[in-house]
């Protein structure tokens, strides 16, 4: 089993930038894929980014050039830097993991991230 604990969310003006965090427990080690996804009122949940075990990282198109999605392997940590961020930016963000980066099973309870113009 696994935990997800994400944090770093907040309310910013359009143009500014967060830091999402998520901390990861557990039988991490099985996992090939963390990522990042968001899901806002009425829209369905949508992938934002993802890193795999050897550094691979893919992003929506609309976040490209604006987030960056890393991780630090000894504090099993995932980040989410975001820049730039804009209204439709406004989501709950969740931290997952995938056994590999097309499938993710295991969910932190989110983070919710607001911007207003």
């Amino acid at each position: 089993q696994v935990q997800l604990v994400e944090s770093g969310g907040g309310s910013v003006q359009a143009g500014g930038s967060l830091r999402l965090s998520c901390a990861a427990s557990g039988d991490t080690y099985t996992y090939y894929c963390m990522g990042w996804f968001r899901q806002a009122p009425g829209k369905e949940r949508e992938r934002v980014a993802s890193i795999s075990n050897d550094g691979g990282t893919s992003y929506a198109d609309s976040v490209k050039g604006r987030f960056t999605i890393s991780k630090d392997n000894p504090k099993n940590t995932l980040y989410l830097q975001m820049n730039s961020l804009k209204p439709e930016d406004t989501a709950m963000y969740y931290c997952a993991l995938g056994r590999w980066c097309g499938a993710f099973g295991d969910w932190g309870q989110g983070t919710q991230v607001t911007v207003s113009s």
